[in-house]
């Protein structure tokens, strides 16, 4: 029979929600198929393709506390998509970095062009017509990405405002379902939280933050982990939703650590010249 890629639809109100939902459609609906990334021996990927709906996605609790990786982690990511603190290690010539997200939405370039600011773009649209359909930031560069080992997943971001509620669509190519799709999510929120203010500033009246969708046209679960995901089923069966989440008033001492270090860490790249990796 020939493999399908099923279209999963999932709706949910809040952000850890609706990425624990995505990722067990993940489980129970993929397609088993291989991936570039494969090693001998790898169970083939569970695949769909997902369209996911979070209502309220600054609601709390905001933190799935399953995602792979720590609460310092997910501060110092937030902060790349929304701030660029790392855009200074994008350096392919050196082996280093290919792109940041932040990099590609704030300062786009194409050969011999001026590089472009498309989110300042995104807010002057939407400041002159709250109704366009036309506030998108996108990051693919046709005549390079194809070719480089890591090309961007995060294809475009679309905004709109409703009823002065701003609605973020991130468009995904390839998301990796249990071990980045929190994080993308989590970032891509809060940035639409940042648009959401700066639109409020340029209009001189309140934009809320609206609904959050997340589509992936491969939301992928890799056979490399399928035992390290167990866990995360087991975990699932043994807590509570309250038990499997923080609200952020929760883990405030440890992000405020986080920006901490962070601070200390681009201070001394600063003063010595290293730049990353």
């Amino acid at each position: 029979m020939t493999a399908i890629l099923p279209v999963v639809h999932v709706e949910a109100t809040t952000l850890p929600e609706g990425w624990e939902k995505a990722v067990l459609a993940a489980w129970e609906q993929g397609t088993p198929i291989a991936t570039q990334y494969d090693q001998e021996g790898d169970p083939p990927s569970r695949d769909v393709f997902l369209a996911l709906r979070i209502a309220d996605p600054m609601a709390e609790p905001r933190i799935h506390r399953a995602f792979p990786g720590g609460i310092e982690d997910l501060e110092v990511y937030r902060q790349e998509v929304l701030y660029g603190v790392h855009d200074h290690w994008v350096d392919p010539a050196a082996g280093k970095w290919e792109y940041t997200y932040h990099e590609r939405l704030t300062a786009y370039d194409t050969p011999g062009v001026i590089p472009v600011d498309q989110l300042q773009g995104v807010v002057d649209a939407l400041v002159a017509a709250p109704h366009t359909r036309r506030a998108q930031a996108v990051t693919w560069k046709a005549w390079m990405d194809p070719g480089v080992i890591d090309p961007p997943c995060l294809q475009r971001l679309w905004f709109r405002i409703f009823d002065d509620t701003l609605v973020l669509a991130a468009h995904m190519r390839s998301n990796d379902a249990f071990k980045a799709a929190f994080m993308n999510m989590y970032a891509f929120t809060d940035l639409q939280r940042e648009v959401a203010e700066r639109v409020s500033e340029g209009l001189g009246r309140a934009i809320r933050v609206g609904p959050y969708v997340h589509c992936a046209d491969s939301f992928h679960i890799y056979g490399s982990y399928f035992q390290e995901f167990e866990g995360f089923l087991k975990s699932l069966e043994q807590r509570t939703f309250e038990q499997r989440t923080y609200r952020t008033e929760d883990v405030q001492p440890i992000i405020e650590e986080a920006r901490e270090r962070l601070r200390a860490t681009l201070d001394l790249e600063a003063r010595t010249g290293r730049k990353g990796l």
